[in-house]
């Protein structure tokens, strides 16, 4: 296994824990059998990208996520970027379009109907 494959994996890996231990202990990582879905497999409505990469280049990350959202018919999806000099997830950069954005705000926050929280 490369250098850089092997830093992919073990941020996979490190994501992986994150969200288990945050509550959800079905996330696993795809493998390479269903990269095309993404990288961490949580629900079927949600595609997660994981990048460690020297340099980020965010049009490019944000384009592969939403290429994995799309094959799957995700609802959401979100690229978790490695921190440069972090390890834990929890310091990691979480990208996603400003329509995946609005989705999810849509589904958290009630508002009524003069659109006020």
């Amino acid at each position: 296994m490369s250098k850089e494959r092997a830093k992919g994996t073990s941020w996979e890996s490190a994501v992986v824990s994150y969200l288990r231990e945050g509550g959800f202990p079905f996330a696993k990582r795809t493998g390479s059998v269903d990269a095309d879905l993404g990288d961490i497999d949580l629900s079927d409505n949600v595609v997660i990208e994981c990048k460690s990469v020297a340099r980020i280049d965010l049009a490019a990350i944000v384009d592969q996520m939403e290429a994995a959202r799309k094959r799957k018919d995700a609802h959401i999806g979100a690229a978790w970027i490695k921190r440069r000099g972090k390890t834990s997830p929890a310091d990691g950069y979480v990208v996603m379009t400003g329509e995946q954005f609005y989705w999810i705000l849509y589904s958290l926050i009630e508002v009524d109907e003069d659109g006020r929280p």
